[in-house]
């Protein structure tokens, strides 16, 4: 299974990528950087990708679980409630395609900031 890591402010997370095209996408245009933002617990960042709405996309993910914002062209890493999350759910702003996991704790992404810097990058 293919993997990458994320660089984001001072946390690192590494990620294996499912079989889709929206994780394919991500993986041809790796390496590259951008900048952190936040809403609620959810971290998200843009991305030179552009992806096609997949069967399976979906609003309410769990921690850990990698989804890729279309209307954003973004990736967003939900680890929380958000602003339209009911009781402790991580909803994100609208159906996004999910493309991998973390391996490692999503939850260290409360120390990001708006502006952090961010590089995401192949790993074998």
């Amino acid at each position: 299974m293919k993997k990458l890591k994320m660089t984001i402010g001072d946390v690192e997370i590494t990620a294996e990528l499912f079989d889709s095209q929206t994780a394919t996408a991500i993986l041809a245009a790796l390496p590259f950087s951008s900048t952190a933002r936040t809403w609620g617990e959810e971290v998200y960042f843009d991305t030179p990708v552009r992806a096609e709405h997949e069967a399976d996309a979906r609003d309410v993910v769990e921690a850990g679980e990698l989804a890729f914002w279309l209307a954003g062209s973004a990736i967003a890493i939900g680890f929380g409630p958000t602003p339209v999350s009911h009781g402790d759910e991580i909803r994100l702003a609208s159906p996004c395609n999910i493309w991998g996991r973390a391996l490692d704790d999503v939850r260290t992404l409360d120390t990001v900031e708006d502006g952090d810097a961010i590089t995401v990058e192949a790993i074998s």
